[in-house]
């Protein structure tokens, strides 16, 4: 009598991804004013698989921030001094945070709009004091960079490489002067408001606690 053996063998593999616009009345000459953001920034959700046999497979989110390996001070028209990562974009620091101790507030909804500068290790300096440049750990396990204690960011409302168009935001945002100071040598009133974070994203539902980022 034979006998019939069935193997069986089921494979699965899951991947979800989620992509990551505020006129200001002080924009500066030549700047584009309109608030479509061309890319936002992504937000990956991707399987770890365990080597552990029969152990379920676990999501990992990826930190959500703008990668940043260098720190540039420079003058921007009508603004004066601020603070641009490697691709020349201005950063901003957010009123709702803390410098002692360093700690960011800017989480869910609030750091698709406003990404959080990390880094890996220790950023380029040019023009900017060793001394104020520090680092806060997120909740998410990033590391994003500070001045002064205060935590930087970038906008996704900003066009291009020198605009500014964060600066008043909600009354709360400000670009970051090289010391770590809020640059207030123009403020756009009415405060602008922020724009909206990417369509396709997968934020939960709120501001992140920041009362309109």
């Amino acid at each position: 009598m034979a006998a019939t053996r069935l193997t069986a063998t089921v494979a699965g593999c899951a991947a979800a991804a989620a992509a990551l616009a505020a006129l200001t009345a002080c924009a500066p000459p030549g700047a584009n004013v309109d608030n479509t953001v061309d890319a936002a920034q992504a937000q990956a959700q991707v399987p770890a698989l365990n080597d552990v046999a029969g152990e379920s497979a676990v999501p990992v989110v990826a930190p959500v921030g703008s990668q940043t390996t260098a720190l540039k001070a420079a003058s921007i028209p009508k603004m004066g001094k601020v603070v641009t990562d490697q691709d020349g974009f201005v950063l901003y620091r957010f009123d709702k945070d803390t410098a002692k101790p360093p700690k960011s507030n800017c989480v869910d909804k609030c750091a698709q709009v406003w990404p959080p500068a990390i880094t890996d290790g220790n950023p380029d300096l040019s023009g900017v004091d060793p001394s104020v440049v520090g680092t806060v750990t997120r909740a998410d396990g990033a590391r994003q960079i500070t001045l002064a204690g205060w935590p930087v960011y970038r906008y996704i409302g900003d066009p291009k490489p020198g605009a500014w168009k964060g600066q008043n935001v909600g009354g709360v945002w400000f670009v970051v002067a090289p010391d770590g100071k809020k640059n207030l040598t123009c403020l756009p009133t009415p405060a602008p408001t922020a724009v909206e974070p990417p369509a396709a994203s997968a934020a939960p539902t709120g501001d992140g606690g920041t009362g309109g980022y």
